[in-house]
Order: C-alpha cells, then structure tokens, then sequence
C-alpha cells in the first residue's frame, strides 16, 4: 500500500511524526510519501522517504497521480478534502488531529470542518488525545474513529552519556506563543533562580519562524524585566539528531525538561526528555495524560500556579531517589507503549478496516 501524509509546513512534531512512521511502515508493506504545502524548519532532518514542498495544484495532481495513494492522511487542514477530489483523487482520505491549542480552537476547528469531512473522510485518527478523541465522537458519529499513541524510535532517539554540566539546567521547547506559555516557564526559572538555585541555567529550544512577532517582543522584555540575560540559552531550530544530546545533559545536570503549554496533543518533547533520562514537570495539558504519571513517569503541576511548579521541581531536583525512580520508569515507560513497531500495526488495522 501507498500513503501519503499532508501538512503545512516539515517542522516541529509533525515533522518527526512523519519521518517515524514513515520508517515504520516499510517493514509492514506499506510505503510513505510526505506532502508540505510550504518551507521548514525540519527540512534539515535526513530522511529515508520523498517528501514533497509544493502548494501548487497541478503539482499536487501530478504527486498523487504518480504515487497511486490508497490512503491520504492529512494533519489538520480539512479544507483540502474538496481540493484533493477536485485533482482527482478517488482512494480513502483520513483526517489526523494532533492538536490545535487551546480545547475551544479545536471545537470551533472541527465544527467548520464537518462540511469538509462529511462525505470525504473515511476515518479520523488522533493519538490518544481526550479532548479530540471527545469531539471526534460528538462531531462525526458516523466516521471510524482511530486512536492510538504516536510512533517514537526509542533505539536511535535515546539517552547519551556526556560530560556533567556544572550547574543544574531546566529545559522548555516549543513556539513563542500563548498557547506553549513561555511566559510561566520564565517566571518558574526566575523564581527557583531566587530561591535556591542561584545559578540555575534555562535552556529554550524554538523556532524562530513560527514565533507569534508581538510575542517576540514581549518575551524579551519579560527577559529583561526578570534579570534573566546570564541564566538564559535560546537555540532556535536545532537540528533533531542533536536534540538527544542536549536532553541527556539536562538530565544528568540534576534539571529537568519543563512543559508549561495549556493544551497539547501528544507533545514530542515530552517523550523524548523521557527517553533520554531527563526527568519532565508538565502541566496537566491534556495530551500529555498516556505519557506522564504523576511520580511515577514525571510530574505535574497545575497551569498559573506558580508556587506548587516550584514545589514540585524542587522536589523533582532534590529528592533524589525519587528523581532517579522517575527518570528509570519514564525511559521505560516509552520503549514499552509508544513503539513504532506497535504504531506500525495500529496503522496497518486501520487502513485493513478502512
């Protein structure tokens, strides 16, 4: 079989979702092809499979027309389901939601989409995320519903062993945005920088061409106004091969990665720090529920809530059995339940049954 998976842009979780799968596949029969409307980011990733950068349509009718697709799976952009009928396309069309944010984005989202989904998707597929898996049900009782984690390569994507850093370091990655919150992650380094870790480092992984500009501005000024210029790295679009690395060394640090977004779907980020030994504290951010149990793979704390995050990261940095115990049962937690081997027959079944 031949599939082809659809975004925006190669960036971000999409991008290393894609690449995984794709690899996933292979051994099942099953041949991935990716389609991005636009530049990114991610383009710099190596990766086994053709991916296409085109929002041309005579362009897209050509990719579909040589690629015999069974399947087109397309990450949130319902609007392209008309779109790929009108080029011709005549196989199963599956709408995959990863996230959109905030929960009312994703009601209002998938309520205009139900004129596009209606009478062109034969399936809807989110992986494990509650507040979609809920709207999917609502919104589209008669479409097939598939739910099921994301693929991970916990092999290659895995903790390194590399020099201690000399102070502890707390990571975050994501956008500057709103809904990823970078404004808590700020206050949370400021106020354990205050109170009892002087020389504590915050570590910020983006991308700077997703960042929202306003918010650009703002986030400087917050730097500036909480004094954190010498205690501050922000890398913007590191390479993913590199990204094990870096978590490696915030976990042996004696830090952690920290996930202050308000809603997510299945963040990356998350597991990975999980599978490279970096122990995580996360707001309960929807998505994030099939991968963090509190102290038992991570912690939580509740969003805007400032002082429990810095109760519980100073437990999570201090208390160091119970840090050690966490960062050993979250590695493992990633290698038994979010395989890609596992994904791959999830993936399988539900192109069988479609």
């Amino acid at each position: 079989m031949n599939v082809l998976f659809v975004y925006y842009v190669p960036s971000g979780g999409v991008d290393t979702l894609n690449r995984l799968r794709c690899k996933a596949l292979k051994p099942y029969g099953i041949h991935g092809d990716c389609l991005y409307y636009g530049w990114g980011a991610g383009i710099q990733n190596k990766s086994e499979n053709p991916y296409y950068v085109t929002r041309n349509d005579i362009e897209i009718k050509q990719i579909i027309d040589k690629g015999n697709y069974d399947a087109i799976v397309v990450t949130t952009d319902y609007v392209s389901f008309p779109r790929f009928r009108l080029l011709g396309y005549t196989g199963k069309l599956v709408l995959e939601v990863q996230g959109y944010g905030p929960k009312d984005v994703a009601r209002k989202e998938l309520t205009l989409a139900i004129p596009y989904v209606n009478g062109n998707v034969a399936g809807l597929l989110n992986p494990r995320t509650p507040h979609i898996a809920a709207l999917f049900e609502e919104l589209f009782p008669a479409i097939p519903r598939f739910n099921f984690n994301n693929a991970f390569d916990s092999q290659y994507f895995t903790y390194r062993a590399l020099p201690k850093a000399q102070e502890p370091i707390i990571g975050w990655l994501g956008r500057i945005q709103d809904n990823k919150n970078w404004r808590e992650f700020l206050q949370i380094g400021h106020t354990l920088i205050h109170h009892g870790y002087p020389k504590l480092q915050l570590w910020m992984f983006e991308d700077h061409h997703l960042a929202v500009p306003e918010e650009r501005v703002q986030f400087h000024e917050l730097v500036e106004q909480l004094h954190l210029k010498e205690h501050l790295t922000l890398r913007s679009n590191v390479e993913h091969a590199q990204m094990p690395s870096y978590f490696s060394m915030i976990g042996d640090s004696g830090g952690l990665l920290c996930s202050t977004s308000k809603v997510e779907g299945a963040p990356y980020a998350v597991l990975e720090a999980m599978s490279c030994r970096c122990p995580v504290l996360s707001t309960y951010s929807d998505g994030v529920s099939s991968s963090i149990y509190h102290n038992a793979t991570g912690k939580y704390y509740q969003q805007g809530h400032i002082a429990q995050a810095i109760v519980e990261a100073k437990e999570l940095m201090g208390n160091l059995e119970l840090r050690e115990s966490i960062r050993a049962a979250a590695q493992l937690h990633v290698e038994r339940n979010f395989s890609a081997d596992t994904y791959a027959q999830h993936f399988k079944a539900m192109l069988d049954s479609l």
